[in-house]
């Protein structure tokens, strides 16, 4: 069933403030929260979560930035979950972002952009079971 996604609230938007005002758009949206927890990556563990850009030129300050402090992360639930979000939460660029997305109202710039949804449903999987090892995503 391609019901789920992953959502993480970036280290810049858990600083600023903007956790209550993202939750509140996610549930606005009809999403249904299946699991949710508040969290710190270690450079490590930020390491492997995005070792598919291991290659590119933005990895270790991706790395840096993730893993600077606490992120919030959650399985969330709808029909269409994947495509949804990714409408919901808006361009990565938040000054190409659609006017009331995520994206446009919370992100700094294309390397701090507040928010991260999975591009597929075979990622939300594994993006999930990284974070929640024991949570039924089926």
């Amino acid at each position: 069933m391609e019901n789920i996604t992953f959502m993480m609230i970036k280290p810049d938007a858990v600083e600023n403030g903007f956790i209550g005002n993202i939750i509140e758009k996610v549930t606005s949206a009809g999403f249904k929260f299946k699991a949710l927890k508040l969290t710190q990556l270690s450079k490590k563990n930020a390491e492997k979560f995005y070792k598919i850009h291991k290659d590119k030129l933005f990895y270790e300050d991706l790395v840096k930035f993730i893993s600077r402090s606490p992120i919030l992360v959650a399985v969330l639930e709808k029909e269409n979950a994947v495509s949804d979000f990714r409408t919901l939460i808006g361009a990565t660029n938040p000054n190409d972002a659609a006017e009331g997305t995520i994206r446009r109202l919370y992100a700094k710039s294309v390397g701090e952009n507040a928010v991260h949804g999975s591009d597929s449903h075979e990622n939300a999987l594994i993006e999930s079971s990284f974070h929640f090892a024991s949570v039924d995503l089926y």
